[in-house]
């Protein structure tokens, strides 16, 4: 799966609940009120759900789902450690 393929599912899955919002790919979320702490868990269980991910507690940090952009090298990475095993 490409970047931008993991973008647009990530952007469809924001716009399901926030919408009538244009959301730069290396905006920051949380400094812009798009998302809390509860809807980052929620998209936190979608990520796992929709790339087959497990999100560990470690992973569970600001740096990785602060913008879209963010999002997507986590995603990348995990699925990268995943292969190599």
């Amino acid at each position: 799966m490409t970047n931008d393929e993991i973008k647009e599912r990530i952007k469809a899955f924001i716009c399901q609940f926030i919408q009538n919002v244009d959301i730069p790919d290396d905006e920051d979320l949380f400094a812009s009120g798009l998302v809390n702490s509860l809807f980052a868990m929620q998209l936190v269980l979608h990520i796992e759900k929709e790339f087959q991910l497990k999100v560990a507690n470690d992973d569970l940090d600001y740096e990785n789902f602060k913008s879209i952009n963010a999002i997507t090298d986590f995603i990348g990475q995990k699925d990268l450690n995943s292969e190599t095993k």
